[in-house]
């Protein structure tokens, strides 16, 4: 017998040539395992998940070594993962990946592991469930419902985290003979672990805000459309196949929350808005779970893969072929280059030209496929736009040549068209820009006339929506003219105008021009004096613009507290948790802090941690959690206002977040002895 296969009372001091059998019956047993079904059986088995008692036979150190490793190589081979979950996934990964010398030792150490080491062993084996588990999810799941659990993802990392630290603590590595060597680097990497930080709020906070932002039931705005691509793009859920993918993710969701849960609701509301921007049918998720209709036209007729194009997942008309090879309907790759890609959609490998060259043998093959099976495709005409007409290139010339009439009239009536045109249809944005009409509407700005002014401003917000206009719209010193309106303009051209350079400001380079144009007071403004329309233009443009660490300070300087502080008491405006958002992105600056944190402050937070909603809560206790890591007496007055019993409260019931922010605050009172 192999001395690994015997129990202690029989195992004695191994001989060179019971070592060598150990590595040999081990390396039989590796191989026979590698080959075999071990991948069909690894985790829990069905007795074990449906409840029933078994004697299993007691887990051995071949086994266990050999289980662990296949767990380790599955992960490895899962790919890519979620965006919101992607460093943690690949982190995660690397560390399994990292202790494949430790089992490698243990696999051909020759001598037997003692009872310590299996049960260390068998704990290993279980983490590592736990984790393919976890990045499985992160590898099929929803990507919108990841995004909307971020902050308890988080939590499931660390917590296999710390499971799996605790596992490696109790190896007996000097009783299982592991070199020095790689025993340090195992030490390593538990330290490494433990000290390793969660991602800084406000990466979760932006993403929060934009999800926020296209959830709301009453706020129409037009820069709802911007938010709504800027989102998609984040979560890589701007083709039509890859929304195709998360509709069946989230059928699965709804499988195991609930159809009716708040949750799969929200996640299904965000899908339709995604899908509406472009241009999709938006069907019920929950009977569409099998797969994309497009792909059977009935239960008889099932329609050759090869005929669909990629991008749309329709049978082709004019198939053609670009640099990579692959074949796609010519209309939707050009779409594609048109709008400034220059990867191939399905590869993304990079293009070394853009040529499309027919692809006539694929093409004479559906012919005589759909003639064969009688096939009609559906009807996709008007699909250009949502009005169901496109835009022709023709009036988009002769709109943009009415920007510079002598009449006033014809100017008005032309920038009124090019921004209810450019408002929903993509196409448009790039035809309108390409033909110069964002100098034009720029000069309009400047026009006396307050509709030309508030027409030119919405058409610029809605063409600055294409990331290649926001550089255009920049570039053609936009940026001093829009914020001279937000200033002095009327108050719907005013709104707008901030919507405007919310837009403008996700690129990095355009937050600090608007800051050096004195935007920020100018949006300060705006919260203080607007509608509420405007207040949350005003304070989502700001939100995006104080990322900017610089920025942060600018905006306390131009007095961003006060209103924020009236947004946070007047409930009915219905803005506490955009304040509270903004409050904690300022708090992470020293000037921040010390404007912030006064008594009558620390009086309103702990009002709204007794009162308000569980986000409100949860917003609440993140911005005194991160005043009281900095100064231990905001904390003090907190309790002084009877913060105690709410905080113990919400780190019970309160949501995930907000009980992990409540027991942070509870932390900081013990250590720093102000526990009533």
């Amino acid at each position: 017998m192999s001395p690994l296969l015997q129990t202690p009372e029989e195992s004695t001091a191994p001989s060179r040539s019971g070592r060598k059998l150990a590595r040999t019956t081990m390396g039989l047993e590796r191989d026979k395992k590698r080959h075999g079904d071990f991948e069909d059986r690894r985790g829990d088995t069905l007795a074990d998940e449906i409840g029933i008692v078994t004697t299993a036979p007691a887990p051995n150190g071949v086994d266990l070594v050999q289980e662990s490793v296949s767990l380790i190589e599955y992960v490895a081979r899962l790919g890519d993962f979620r965006s919101t979950q992607r460093q943690e996934c690949y982190s995660l990964v690397r560390r399994m990946k990292s202790l494949l010398p430790l089992f490698d030792e243990i696999r051909f150490l020759g001598s037997a592991i003692p009872p310590n080491g299996i049960a260390s062993l068998s704990k290993l084996k279980k983490v590592f469930c736990l984790a393919k588990k976890l990045l499985k999810t992160c590898n099929e799941g929803s990507k919108i419902y990841l995004a909307l659990e971020s902050e308890a993802m988080m939590v499931k990392f660390h917590a296999v985290h710390e499971k799996l630290c605790q596992a490696l603590d109790e190896l007996p590595f000097d009783e299982i003979e592991v070199s020095v060597e790689v025993r340090e680097q195992v030490e390593l990497m538990v330290t490494q672990l433990r000290r390793g930080k969660r991602r800084k709020d406000t990466q979760d906070m932006e993403l929060a805000v934009d999800l926020m932002a296209i959830s709301s039931k009453t706020d129409e705005r037009n820069a709802d459309i911007a938010i709504i691509e800027r989102l998609a793009k984040k979560l890589d859920l701007n083709t039509v196949e890859n929304l195709k993918k998360e509709t069946m993710a989230i059928s699965n969701v709804a499988k195991e929350r609930g159809q009716t849960s708040e949750c799969v609701e929200q996640i299904v509301e965000i899908l339709n808005k995604f899908k509406q921007v472009f241009a999709m049918e938006v069907i019920d998720v929950f009977e569409d779970t099998v797969k994309p209709k497009l792909l059977s036209k009935s239960g008889s007729l099932v329609i050759p893969h090869e005929f669909l194009c990629p991008i749309t997942l329709e049978v082709m008309r004019d198939p053609v072929i670009i640099a990579t090879g692959q074949t796609f309907e010519r209309e939707s790759i050009q779409k594609w280059f048109d709008s400034n890609h220059r990867t191939c959609p399905k590869t993304r490998e990079r293009l070394g030209h853009l040529s499309l060259a027919p692809n006539h043998a694929l093409k004479n093959l559906i012919t005589q496929w759909r003639q064969t099976k009688n096939y009609k495709s559906p009807n996709t005409e008007g699909l250009a736009s949502p009005q169901g007409s496109s835009v022709k290139q023709e009036e988009i010339s002769s709109l943009v040549e009415e920007l510079s009439s002598c009449q006033l009239e014809v100017q008005r009536r032309a920038a009124k068209d090019i921004r209810m045109l450019s408002k929903e249809n993509p196409e448009s944005r790039i035809l309108f820009a390409e033909n110069g009409a964002i100098p034009a509407l720029v000069q309009l700005l400047t026009y006396p006339d307050s509709k030309i002014q508030e027409h030119a401003v919405t058409a610029l917000l809605n063409l600055s929506i294409n990331d290649t206009n926001k550089k255009l719209i920049a570039n053609e010193q936009a940026i001093p003219t829009i914020i001279d309106v937000l200033r002095n303009g009327r108050m719907e051209s005013r709104e707008n105008s901030a919507a405007a350079l919310f837009s403008l400001s996700m690129l990095d380079e355009n937050k600090v021009t608007i800051a050096l144009s004195d935007g920020i007071p100018a949006l300060v403004e705006l919260l203080e004096q607007g509608t509420v329309r405007g207040k949350k233009d005003a304070v989502t443009a700001l939100f995006n613009l104080c990322l900017n660490q610089a920025n942060k300070a600018r905006a306390i300087d131009a007095g961003i507290v006060p209103p924020l502080l009236l947004l946070l008491k007047d409930k009915k405006l219905n803005m506490v948790d955009e304040a509270l958002s903004m409050f904690l992105l300022l708090v992470t600056h020293p000037q921040g802090r010390y404007e912030i944190g006064q008594l009558s402050f620390i009086g309103t937070l702990v009002d709204i941690i007794k009162k308000g909603t569980p986000k409100n809560k949860e917003c609440a206790a993140s911005v005194l959690l991160e005043l009281s890591s900095n100064n231990s007496s905001h904390i003090l007055a907190a309790l002084q206002f009877g913060v105690y019993e709410h905080l113990v409260d919400i780190s019970e019931t309160g949501t995930n977040r907000a009980q992990r922010k409540a027991r942070g605050l509870l932390q900081v009172m013990k250590t720093s002895d102000q526990l009533p």
